[in-house]
């Protein structure tokens, strides 16, 4: 017996247009994908309208879309997205922080210095590679990032007053970070607690002896 093909074929299935138009209820591509067009379309006219009114606008409007292509890019990747968010406010408060204190010492007639900002900006991104550099890191590193950013805006306070003190503090506590949240210190931390274990084991191997005797 030899094989007969068969010569029925399927319908065709209707195009993604006709789909769209015809937005029926058990289509759920459809019925997602009108709204999405719709909102879109409105979004896109709102910025143009808006970055057509001047040039600052247009700048505004371009970094608005580049931050937001950022965060679609890193929407899975939720410690990298946080450790940059976190970088940010802590270059913007120790720039601010820095710019206070030189127009107070400026008042003093004091001599202005800018630097401490560079440095505030170095030591964010020192805290932002560090976290990244370690191969097997123990905690987060996006919280190991923000605990450095918190330390560099407390030792920029400080800097507002004492000049000559923040950045050496604020390196100080980026390092201590890095450290403590880092894969050596939790080696270091992993040996000393198998010191106090084996301290304990001797100390119960020792307890039955000196009770018998």
């Amino acid at each position: 017996m030899s094989r007969t093909k068969d010569t029925r074929t399927s319908p065709p299935a209707p195009s993604r247009l006709r789909r769209l138009l015809h937005q029926d209820k058990t289509d759920p591509w459809a019925v997602r994908m009108l709204p999405r067009i719709v909102f879109g379309l409105a979004a896109a006219y709102t910025l143009f309208a808006i970055a057509s009114q001047s040039g600052s606008a247009f700048v505004m409007v371009c970094v608005l879309l580049l931050l937001g292509g950022v965060v679609w890019l890193l929407r899975r990747r939720t410690q990298l997205l946080l450790a940059l968010a976190s970088t940010i406010l802590a270059l913007a408060f120790t720039g601010y922080f820095s710019a206070v204190g030189d127009a107070a010492r400026m008042n003093t007639s004091a001599a202005v210095t800018g630097t401490a900002a560079f440095g505030y900006w170095a030591l964010a991104g020192m805290a932002l590679l560090g976290a990244w550099m370690v191969k097997e890191h123990p905690g987060r590193r996006g919280v190991t990032v923000v605990l450095g950013d918190v330390i560099l805006a407390i030792a920029s306070i400080v800097g507002m007053f004492v000049p000559d003190a923040g950045v050496p503090l604020g390196f100080v506590g980026v390092l201590g970070v890095l450290a403590v949240r880092g894969a050596g210190a939790k080696a270091v931390i992993g040996r000393v607690r198998r010191v106090r274990q084996g301290i304990g084991r001797t100390r119960r191997r020792e307890a039955p002896e000196t009770a018998d005797s």
